[in-house]
């Protein structure tokens, strides 16, 4: 063969040839999950496991960050290849808005994940039943790195408070919130996560403390109507945390899973069609993966699908983008 004949023959085996050539090459990838309290750290490391163990060549591994916000960082740092993040912050970084002004991420999504309750937990005796007795109290607002702390400011908005003058607050993650709690530091403390959460169980089991979740799906109308239709009203069941007494009715926003634009479409390809190949796999790790689901898919994430991801949902007859 000539020089041409070759550089033609190169081009067909990465055009053509991608699956082979993808699955045999070497590829690490970090992943950017948030605290140990929370979901996303035990389900980043289930995605991690299943990356790793079922693609070859793959090596993955989950990464303790703050949460959201840190994640889009890293991915815009080139520190990250994928990461964990709630709709909302997700496109604040792709418009260079709120924590990112000035400094869009041009991150894409490649699939929407599971819905993120607005948790707001104190216990009896703190004398906090709704979101206006926050006034005066020590409050965890959530760590600096996550999206726990955008949605909390804007549940508090809502609420008709100033997260700065109405409250001392704290900017503690789910695990340190409730240790805080558990030590007369803190009154309450939000947080944004799936069910159930763990720091939140530890909480809720705790002998001679009763949990009381404050409600706070009111908030949501005002929510969007300035942010945009990112929230839903929802509910955490009472079964969910011992000695809820009663359904939490809250705000919901939903986790999807991130990367920068550039990635390679047949990785982010094969990073979704795994996760739902094994979907089981993830399942064992943290039920919250039952809620991943093909057909919900479409409408959910407010930013556009890496073009990778959306060919594989094409060929299970979903078109997302």
């Amino acid at each position: 063969m000539n020089a041409s004949q070759l550089w033609i023959a190169a081009l067909a085996a990465v055009f053509f040839g991608a699956g082979t050539a993808e699955a045999q090459q070497s590829i690490k990838l970090s992943i950017g999950t948030g605290g140990t309290g929370g979901v996303y750290y035990p389900m980043g490391g289930g995605l991690a496991n299943v990356l790793s163990k079922h693609v070859p060549g793959w090596q993955a591994t989950a990464e303790v960050t703050g949460g959201s916000v840190d994640n889009l960082k890293l991915i815009g740092a080139g520190k990250s290849e994928i990461g964990f993040s709630m709709a909302d912050a997700a496109l604040d970084a792709l418009k260079g808005e709120d924590k990112f002004k000035g400094a869009p991420i041009p991150v894409r999504t490649l699939m929407v994940l599971y819905p993120n309750r607005m948790h707001v937990a104190t216990i009896e005796g703190t004398g906090i039943a709704t979101l206006k007795d926050l006034k005066g109290k020590r409050v965890s607002t959530g760590s600096p790195g996550s999206a726990t702390e955008v949605m909390a400011f804007r549940v508090i908005e809502a609420a008709g408070l100033d997260k700065d003058k109405d409250m001392t607050r704290e900017r503690l993650g789910v695990a340190e919130s409730v240790g805080a709690l558990k030590d007369k530091k803190l009154d309450a403390f939000f947080w944004v996560g799936g069910l159930p959460t763990s720091a939140v169980t530890d909480l809720a089991n705790t002998p001679g403390m009763k949990i009381r979740m404050i409600d706070t799906a009111d908030a949501v109308p005002a929510m969007n109507q300035k942010y945009g239709d990112l929230y839903v009203k929802d509910v955490i069941p009472a079964s969910v945390y011992a000695g809820m007494g009663k359904d939490n009715a809250v705000a919901t926003v939903w986790n999807i899973l991130v990367v920068h634009k550039d990635m390679k479409d047949d990785v982010a390809y094969r990073i979704v069609k795994t996760i739902f190949d094994k979907k089981s796999d993830m399942v064992a790790v943290h039920k919250e993966a039952e809620s991943f689901d093909i057909k919900t898919q479409a409408g959910r994430s407010p930013m556009p699908f890496h073009p990778g991801a959306a060919k594989y949902f094409a060929e299970q007859g979903v078109k997302v983008n």
